[in-house]
């Protein structure tokens, strides 16, 4: 997102000093011509309705029929996570003190601005700035919220599910966790859309700016640091809880385990938390791009406006077409399995993605249509431009589809993982699963980029007259496309958590050693459970649930490297002066600082891969001790709440260390990198997008290969405890960082890097404008050291203890 920052086009035609300005938002025309008011608040009234309708989803949640058992269990886990929320909330604050100094000391002393006689001054108004501060906040809150709305959703949704099963009727099964991806995405998306459209319609047109700023750096941070930190804390939980299943020989989630219960909270805080702030800050930051690429880039004011309206007609459509299609969706569902014995949990859906995307696409193509029939003088944009968006909504379809190919429980990959693992162990698991992720990267980044080339090609057909780079533009649209059925993509991320915590629900409640249970379910609920059944559907639904996590992933990670064309944009205009051929020279391989930045980004993401997974390595070593020495499998039925407790404790512990060591170094990387030299700065930008591409969609892929075979193993073949189940568990525990760690926080890490770089490399320019280019390289220098001392803490001082003990104690995992 370009932070609103303009260039000063009369300055660049005098060939001045780029001065970055940020412009007023002409409210007054925006709002005016096409009846952009009017349109603008039949958004705000539809976004209180997708509110409306996620409030409501979470309230029939709520009141659905589950078993005291069953409801004691979900609500411990809900306090666990509480408690996690409540810590990570305080860390996120102490981390926006450090954003928040840069960007009082940017805009409060070097960015350019106009005073009332139209001058040109340095340093904004105090109140604008504490504003751009309040609206961080606001960012930081909304992608913080909305994560807790996805925790109390999920953990009512899980023990529903799970009590739901005891029917023996597998529909429930899908139509609980789905009902819940619905409520958050819903609410999610609404809420999201509707302080966009608060700023714009009713903050001054003069403020409009720094509110959009202040936000966007609110809401990145956020969803940065709750993936990050959720994505350490989820997986030390689940390899600490799978890898007693080896050594101990007990069930999945066995009740005497003390790390299920941080398992649990794990589920919500890495894959409830970690989407949910990924998706309002992904929705919110792509938007903001688009916006701000059309104040930039659009020579005609006219169409600006038409554009803008145009743009958030669009958002509002995403919104109608996911709630249309869930209920279209689900009644068909209803109608083909209510009453079924068997189903395919995956089909339905399929169909929902199919469907919203089909209605999303005729939706665009209609809105399109009415709004900009004739936009710039030419009757045939308006189709050109729906055909761009189609690009990025069929991307949502089209690349879950391939991710199945790779993931699902159906896949040719996900077997062949199963039969090398009969003869090869582990081993041959593991090499499997590498297989699977490479040839998913290959296939997912060569579709991208058809999908992108297409969008290209329609770029060159008159979309030149109205804009500068009219491909980059169709680049943002593509990622905007992208989400187009964001509601429906959150929806099928979030119903893995629930599947995942109901199994472990049903287990966690010893719901079967229950006295009376099946009196007592006659008589209050009106029917027998069919244990056998529950289980067998539950573990079916889990592996649909790994599946479309799975499927989410690349859709999101997309968003991020191709959203990331229209940020970088930015920077080039400002730094070439308008796009003038001179400049343009040193984006090249030509240009050495261009080419050093390229190879630098690539480091860096295989540092951020490598200290992500560091963390999980030494918190689950720590996990692994402690569960290892307090597990008590006689004369017990569950696990004491005190040691499940310490398991949380540790988990939290070492998710907060790893993520202030990766916040940190990308913070001070980000400045060292914008004051070696601005196109250094570019191509560093570039690298950590295409290397994080391509490392996200590898490891995604790889992991959800390697949890499917364990669940073929479990499911279909029936073989727990076996050598195989071994091998595959010891696969899905490579996996687990692979999937849930590493991969998703790219999509995050690059937005917030690109977001704060924006804010970077304009404050490395004005200092060196001042000061001279000596002072940027002392900074450089030391920005870098300090980044390079939390890459030293990242590992080394994260290391498992390798000093043998006498006596053979376990070596402790020590943390500085």
């Amino acid at each position: 997102m370009i932070l609103g920052l303009l260039q000063n086009p009369a300055q660049h035609a005098a060939g001045g000093e780029a001065a970055l300005i940020l412009p007023d938002l002409n409210q007054a025309t925006f709002l005016g011509g096409i009846g952009g008011r009017a349109l603008l608040l039949w958004g705000l009234l539809i976004c209180a309705l997708g509110l409306l309708f996620g409030l409501a989803q979470y309230t029939q949640l709520r009141n659905l029929p589950v078993h005291r058992a069953m409801r004691e269990i979900s609500e411990l886990i809900y306090e666990t996570c509480k408690t996690y929320l409540l810590t990570q909330g305080r860390f996120l604050l102490i981390l926006w003190v450090f954003i928040g100094a840069i960007v009082a000391v940017y805009f409060g002393t070097l960015a350019q601005t106009t005073d009332a006689t139209g001058a040109v001054v340095r340093g904004f108004p105090a109140m604008k700035v504490i504003i751009i501060l309040l609206f961080s906040l606001i960012g930081i809150a909304g992608s913080y919220g909305v994560a807790w709305f996805g925790i109390r959703v999920n953990t009512f949704a899980n023990s529903r599910t799970a009590f739901a099963s005891l029917t023996g009727k597998p529909y429930p099964n899908h139509a609980i966790p789905l009902k819940a991806g619905m409520s958050i995405g819903m609410l999610l998306i609404s809420v999201e859309l509707l302080l966009m459209l608060l700023i714009l319609l009713f903050i001054p047109g003069d403020y409009a700016g720094p509110c959009f700023i202040g936000f966007a750096i609110g809401e990145s941070l956020g969803a940065a640091a709750l993936r990050v930190a959720g994505g350490i804390f989820t997986k030390i939980a689940d390899i600490g809880a799978d890898l007693m299943k080896i050594v101990f020989k007990i069930k999945e989630d066995d009740a005497r385990n003390p790390g299920v219960i941080a398992d649990c909270t794990g589920d919500n805080a890495g894959d409830s938390v970690g989407p949910s702030a990924d998706g309002f800050e992904t929705y919110g930051v792509t938007g903001v791009a688009l916006i701000s690429f059309i104040l930039l880039g659009v020579h005609d004011p006219l169409v600006k406006v038409q554009l803008l309206v145009w743009i958030f007609a669009m958002r509002v459509m995403m919104i109608v077409a996911s709630g249309l299609s869930y209920f279209l969706n689900a009644a068909f569902a209803k109608a083909r399995y209510q009453t079924a014995d068997h189903m395919n949990f995956e089909t339905p859906l399929t169909t929902l993605v199919w469907l919203t995307s089909f209605v999303s696409v005729a939706l665009t193509f209609l809105a399109s249509r009415l709004l900009i029939p004739g936009i710039g003088g030419d009757p045939t944009l308006w189709w050109k431009l729906s055909l761009v968006i189609t690009c990025g909504t069929l991307a949502g379809a089209i690349i879950p589809e391939l991710v199945k190919v790779f993931t699902s429980v159906h896949s040719a990959h996900v077997r062949e993982i199963v039969t090398s693992s009969r003869e090869g162990g582990a081993s041959l698991n593991i090499l499997s699963g590498f297989v699977a992720g490479n040839f998913s990267a290959f296939w997912l980044g060569l579709t991208m980029m058809a999908l992108m080339a297409i969008a290209f090609g329609v770029s060159t057909t008159g979309l030149g007259a109205l804009m500068v780079a009219p491909a980059v533009f169709a680049f943002g649209l593509v990622a905007f496309g992208f989400l187009g059925m964001g509601p429906v993509t959150i929806a099928v991320d979030s119903y893995g958590p629930v599947t995942d915590n109901a199994q472990s629900v049903y287990e966690l409640s010893l719901i079967e050693q229950v006295p009376n249970l099946r009196g007592e379910m006659a008589r209050d609920f009106g029917f027998e459970p069919n244990f056998a059944r529950a289980k067998a559907n539950l573990e079916e639904n889990d592996g649909a649930g790994n599946t479309f996590k799975a499927t989410a992933k690349p859709v999101l990670i997309g968003t991020a490297v191709v959203g990331a064309t229209t940020m970088i944009f930015s920077i080039i205009v400002a730094l070439t002066r308008g796009l003038q051929p001179e400049l343009l020279s040193n984006l090249s391989i030509l240009h050495p600082p261009f080419l050093l930045g390229l190879i630098t980004g690539g480091a860096v993401i295989y540092w951020f891969t490598g200290a992500s997974t560091q963390a999980v390595t030494t918190g689950a070593y720590r996990a692994v001790e402690f569960i290892k020495a307090n597990i008590r499998l006689e004369g017990t039925t569950k696990a004491s709440v005190s040691d499940s407790k310490k398991v949380v404790a540790i988990c939290t512990q070492y998710a907060q260390k790893g993520m202030f060591n990766i916040f940190l170094t990308v913070f001070f990387a980000t400045l060292a990198f914008a004051f070696v030299e601005p196109y250094f700065f570019i191509g560093y930008l570039i690298s950590i997008a295409l290397f994080g591409l391509y490392q996200a969609i590898f490891m995604a892929d790889a992991g959800g290969a390697w949890d499917n075979a364990k669940k073929i193993v479990e499911t279909e073949l029936k073989q727990k405890g076996t050598p195989l189940h071994d091998a595959t568990v010891v696969g899905d525990t490579v996996g687990d960082p692979f999937k849930d760690t590493s991969s998703v926080a790219m999509n995050p890490i690059i937005k917030f890097t690109t977001l704060f770089g924006l804010l970077a490399v304009e404050l490395a320019v004005s200092l060196t404008a001042q000061r001279g280019a000596a002072l940027s390289l002392v900074l450089a220098g030391a920005f870098l050291i300090i980044a390079l001392a939390f890459v030293w803490r990242s590992f080394y001082a994260m290391r498992i203890e390798s000093a043998a003990h006498a006596r053979g104690a376990p070596a402790r995992a020590q943390v500085r």
